[in-house]
């Protein structure tokens, strides 16, 4: 069924959008760069460790592109119930770390299903809207199941615990949602119930939320426990300067003051190496392949592609503004990595495969696929 042949193989890459490929290479380039210099000038442990799971994961990228849009169409939903399964798994037999239970024990990696289903997310709720007229949408049905399916994968991503990721599924979907046309009195109802319903929501949260959340209020209540990450950041990104302090020399980065530089705090370092120059080159790289993305909806002719590459590109901007948010202590620290960037085979791989079905919705913009076509543009 996903037998390419050679012909085909050669055209659909002839249309791939090379500025989206270009842009991703140089991104993880520069993630491999700071990944030497956190491990102090050495491709141990790891750089060694990431650059086969980005080969792995370009293959699957360039794969994912240039196989026929109505395969990944026609298999959306069972991308969905694989997520579940996988995070239905995690919850019966999965391996604990860093005091939550997110990963799967492959033996030769450990899979975090959570990322997988944030793509898997996208795929669903564009196949669904890609079935649905105006009046579709805005029936119970068109409003309950989507829903419904960006609950259960919150639901299931929220009691590993992993709250960041979990609000990361909320979003893309809202986003998706609201793309289809639905009125936004939706989302004023939506929104009014999550304020009212906060102070209940508040003593669900485990101790060490709750200590991140009051952190992020006042860093210097617990300076030397849970407020030290995102003072030691603070500190190195103030003093940074334009050119930054040089290639490892940072201070707090290579001294070890500043934990995690290798994964959720890898643009502190970038920024305190390399200045605002390089943090700023950064941020405009992800900027023109955000810009990239939403270009590829808007001249998508499928509902179903439009859905798919404004999910998987607001999927992109959201772990970006968050990250970066995070680390500059403007939110709270909820562990999302920084795409291509931070050290995690699970976070590349995921996002090269996002990138591949973005680069899949460019190569068959032409295509038109059945139902509820038309009938429904999106905002975007």
């Amino acid at each position: 069924m996903f037998l390419i042949t050679l012909n085909n193989m050669l055209k659909r890459s002839s249309r791939m959008h090379w500025g989206v490929v270009l842009l991703v290479l140089m991104i993880c380039i520069l993630g491999f760069v700071l990944l030497y210099g956190a491990a102090g000038g050495s491709f141990h442990p790891y750089v060694v460790k990431q650059i086969p799971r980005f080969v792995i994961g370009i293959f699957a990228m360039w794969f994912i592109a240039i196989v026929n849009i109505k395969h990944w169409y026609d298999y959306a939903y069972l991308f969905y119930a694989l997520a579940v399964g996988l995070l239905v798994a995690v919850y019966v037999n999965g391996h604990v770390g860093m005091g939550a239970q997110r990963w799967l024990n492959l033996g030769f990696f450990a899979l975090q299903p959570s990322e997988l289903a944030k793509v898997f997310l996208v795929l669903t709720l564009a196949k669904f809207y890609n079935t649905k007229s105006i009046v579709g949408i805005h029936s119970l049905k068109g409003i309950f199941m989507p829903v419904l399916l960006i609950g259960l994968l919150f639901s299931l991503v929220v009691i590993q615990p992993d709250l960041g990721t979990s609000l990361v599924i909320a979003f893309v979907g809202a986003v998706i949602m609201f793309n289809s046309g639905l009125s936004h009195k939706f989302f004023l109802w939506v929104g009014g119930i999550v304020l009212a319903c906060l102070p209940i929501a508040w003593s669900f949260l485990h101790t060490y939320q709750k200590k991140r959340l009051l952190v992020f209020l006042n860093p210097e209540e617990d300076p030397l426990g849970a407020g030290y990450h995102i003072m030691q950041s603070k500190i190195a990104i103030g003093s940074s300067d334009f050119w930054g302090k040089g290639f490892m020399q940072g201070t707090q980065s290579h001294l070890e003051f500043l934990p995690e530089k290798h994964t959720d705090f890898i643009f502190t370092l970038l920024t305190e190496d390399f200045g605002m120059f390089g943090a700023g080159a950064l941020l405009f790289a992800y900027a023109l392949l955000i810009l990239f993305g939403l270009r590829i909806s808007m001249n998508a002719q499928s509902l179903f592609a439009k859905h798919m590459a404004l999910g998987i590109t607001f999927l992109l901007f959201i772990h970006v503004i968050i990250n970066i948010s995070m680390v500059m202590g403007l939110m709270p620290v909820v562990g999302i990595p920084l795409p291509f960037v931070s050290y995690g085979g699970t976070s590349m791989m995921t996002m090269l495969i996002a990138m591949g079905f973005l680069l899949n919705a460019h190569i068959h913009r032409d295509v038109a696929l059945s139902s509820g076509q038309g009938l429904s543009g999106g905002r975007f």
